[in-house]
């Protein structure tokens, strides 16, 4: 069960990678970028995405984006449930 999360997580980084990188030359967009307030949307969605996945895997860029001074919360600790049982 963890392997297929595993795979999905990355998968989904994979493609939000892909989304920022702009690989079709921005034919395939969510939003069009050129409509006012909304045309960001997606690529800040992506990379919501992207850190997401990316602190998933234990590599957490969060704190690239405090500001300084601001406190870091210690890291919450998750834990598996086990619901085989």
């Amino acid at each position: 069960m963890k392997l297929i999360r595993d795979l999905l997580v990355l998968a989904s980084g994979i493609i939000s990678a892909m989304y920022l990188l702009n690989i079709g030359f921005g034919v395939a967009e969510f939003i069009p970028d050129n409509i006012p307030i909304f045309g960001n949307l997606d690529e800040a969605a992506a990379t919501g995405l992207l850190i997401n996945c990316l602190a998933y895997f234990g590599l957490n860029v969060g704190h690239l984006f405090r500001r300084k001074g601001e406190d870091a919360k210690p890291p919450v600790k998750t834990h598996d449930i086990d619901v085989s049982k």
